[in-house]
């Protein structure tokens, strides 16, 4: 089936949609970006999605190309042309193109892509056996909540995760502290019961699925301790796990090859995945 996206007011097919060699966003990663999965035709978490675009936009001092109606319209056009009911949608908007100097230019039109595609969200199997994690230095810069295209540092945590045959990196800052995955949010659960994960400051993107966690967790009665913590810490917790728009909520059972509990998915975990589910009224297997 042939695939659209939209690049600056026109939907072209997706083999032929280009921006231009002096856009800010491929010279300079001058643009910020979203991820919003896309589960039976419906866009998961817009408007927390679309709330944060405008947070990272204002960040950056860039102009919303056009008013939220009309961004809305067009992420639903994009699904549309490509006939997804399943998968994720993307948006990025960067500075656009001038001439090649650092500071902001003075009549640069911000630029927006979006495009569309199916996806197999984290399969039962997955779910069932956990995933593993590894630690690695976090080289990012300052500014992790502002949800940037800057991504070079996570790309190569990631890629060292996938090398060492884990799932995801878990990045850990100078005091020894982890800040949050290359693509997720990190979080642990004591002995104690208590469920721990960083607060939203700038060493981390505060993740949508993050603050749905919080919210189910809330509501399931748990005992919420926003802080650092270390990678001892994490070895030696009672459960671990991460969140994301596209994993939703995935135990961790290793970190750097030392099991976590028993080696096995815990049970608030698990828990808290389907508590997630059933307040956005999905299955296990909604991205299947």
């Amino acid at each position: 089936m042939a695939r659209f996206a939209y690049v600056n007011g026109q939907y072209q097919p997706y083999g032929e949609a280009a921006v231009h060699i002096d856009d800010r966003g491929y010279q300079f990663a001058d643009g910020v970006y979203e991820v919003i999965a896309v589960i039976g035709g419906r866009l998961l978490d817009e408007i927390p999605h679309l709330d944060r675009l405008d947070r990272s936009l204002a960040a950056l001092s860039i102009l919303p190309p056009l008013s939220r109606p009309a961004l809305r319209h067009i992420l639903r056009e994009t699904l549309r042309r490509n006939r997804i009911t399943a998968g994720i949608l993307y948006l990025q908007i960067t500075r656009g193109v001038a001439k090649r100097d650092h500071p902001f230019p003075k009549d640069a039109v911000p630029a927006l892509v979006v495009t569309a595609r199916r996806f197999k969200g984290a399969s039962e199997s997955i779910v069932s056996a956990g995933v593993a994690v590894v630690t690695t230095q976090d080289l990012r810069w300052h500014r992790c909540d502002i949800k940037s295209i800057s991504l070079l540092p996570n790309v190569l945590a990631k890629q060292g995760a996938r090398a060492q045959g884990a799932f995801e990196a878990w990045m850990v800052d100078r005091q020894g502290h982890v800040t949050e995955g290359a693509s997720t949010n990190a979080w642990i659960i004591s002995k104690q019961g208590e469920l721990i994960t960083r607060s939203a400051d700038h060493a981390i993107l505060n993740g949508v699925t993050r603050l749905a966690v919080l919210a189910a967790a809330k509501r399931l009665g748990l005992t919420i301790v926003e802080r650092p913590f270390t990678v001892s810490e994490a070895q030696q917790a009672k459960e671990a796990f991460l969140t994301s728009t596209t994993s939703h909520v995935l135990p961790v059972v290793r970190i750097d090859q030392h099991p976590i509990g028993n080696g096995h998915p815990g049970e608030l975990s698990l828990a808290l995945r389907q508590a997630y589910l059933h307040q956005h009224g999905l299955l296990s297997g909604a991205f299947r």
